[in-house]
């Protein structure tokens, strides 16, 4: 399944950048997850409560940084995740792309490609992963949005 979301933050693609990949403040604005380890610089697993449809779900997400071009400001990363009562998995690819805004600010845009095993795969209708995918970014962007302009006003 392919999932296409954007937003737009106050800060450069440079700055945006640095935060996406900036593990301990950006799994934070995540909703549901919790970083439990860093394994090494491009590795880290994370725990995530999710909701598909009347079923609650909690994962065990190993996220791995696959690509990253500084100049063209994007990055991928690979995610293997499985619901901890074995009810069933999810495997994707995240290509995030930050694109500048004339005035100022930044577009990212994040294209995920999502493939499902188990009960998730029976629970995931493709009308139900939109759904919780569009609450879920609107709620990661936001985060991003506040802790960027928390970057560039510096601190009170």
């Amino acid at each position: 399944m392919k999932l296409e979301h954007s937003f737009e933050v106050p800060a450069s693609p440079d700055q945006t950048l640095a935060l996406l990949l900036d593990v301990e403040r950006v799994v934070p604005c995540m909703p549901g997850a919790t970083l439990k380890e860093v394994v090494g610089d491009d590795i880290w697993k994370t725990e995530m409560g999710i909701r598909l449809g009347p079923v609650s779900m909690q994962f065990l997400v190993q996220v791995k940084l696959l690509d990253r071009d500084d100049v063209a400001h994007s990055v991928t990363l690979g995610m293997s995740g499985r619901d901890s009562r074995g009810k069933g998995g999810a495997e994707g690819t995240v290509v995030s792309t930050m694109n500048p805004l004339d005035g100022g600010g930044t577009r990212v845009e994040m294209n995920t490609d999502l493939r499902f095993s188990g009960q998730v795969a029976q629970l995931g209708r493709p009308d139900v992963v939109q759904d919780v995918s569009n609450r879920l970014v609107d709620q990661f962007a936001a985060c991003i949005k506040a802790r960027l302009s928390e970057t560039s006003e510096g601190p009170a």
